[in-house]
């Protein structure tokens, strides 16, 4: 009977962790975030602000008064309503001629307002130019008179101009500072944000070499299990 030699099992193995090699550059807390982005929304409200023209208002009124055969009521209707077509009405008319602008500009830098108590239209003019903007308001306003001096007969309510408009003496855009902050309140606002909504990261298990396990393998020759068990003799 010869005696069969086998390699040793690598069944039981001992890990061990590699150790990882030291990075050159090491990344920043996640906290910096938020003032980065501050930083960041800071400097492009202070260039905003800086290199943005600065916008001028001029208001001007017009006030709705009933006739003897018209009453309060009727002329806050009418208000309401003038007010809702005074860009039309504008367009239609001499406003355009008055303020020396093409309609389309009327059209968008111009806005009405209305109260519910009083009859009395405000009309508000936006240019980068305060002259400019004074002229708008006060074309928008003079033409509504005149529409409503051509309806009075109709209507029962006359249309003056209560009050016109005063040159602005300082912009209602916003400074630079003031965009400079407005913008850094915005940039850590998102920079927070950007920290909650963050996908989380996977946690990566780290890499392990193989080292036999020493008591593991055994040779077949040395297991009390691999030894052959002597076999009952038959006569």
């Amino acid at each position: 009977m010869t005696k069969e030699s086998s390699s040793p099992r690598r069944e039981g193995v001992r890990t061990s962790p590699v150790p990882s090699k030291p990075s050159a550059f090491r990344k920043p807390p996640l906290w910096t975030v938020v003032p980065v982005a501050a930083l960041i929304g800071a400097l492009a409200g202070g260039v905003y602000g800086t290199v943005r023209t600065p916008q001028y208002n001029a208001t001007s009124y017009v006030l709705v008064v009933p006739t003897e055969k018209s009453d309060p009521a009727a002329a806050l209707g009418f208000a309401t309503a003038y007010g809702r077509v005074a860009s039309q009405v504008a367009i239609l008319g001499d406003a355009q001629v008055w303020a020396g602008v093409p309609a389309a500009t009327l059209r968008a830098n111009v806005r009405t307002e209305t109260s519910p108590d009083a009859p009395m239209i405000s009309v508000t003019a936006t240019s980068s130019s305060a002259s400019v903007a004074v002229s708008m308001a006060d074309g928008v306003a003079r033409s509504l008179v005149v529409n409503g001096s051509h309806l009075q007969t109709s209507t029962n309510v006359k249309v003056l101009q209560f009050s016109r408009a005063v040159k602005p003496t300082a912009p209602v855009s916003p400074s630079a500072p003031l965009a400079a902050l407005v913008g850094a309140s915005a940039g850590g606002l998102l920079g927070g944000l950007g920290l909650l909504v963050r996908p989380k990261r996977r946690r990566t298990a780290p890499a392990y070499g193989t080292v036999p396990n020493p008591s593991a393998s055994q040779s077949p020759a040395q297991s009390p299990q691999s030894q052959p068990q002597p076999q009952p003799e038959t006569v």
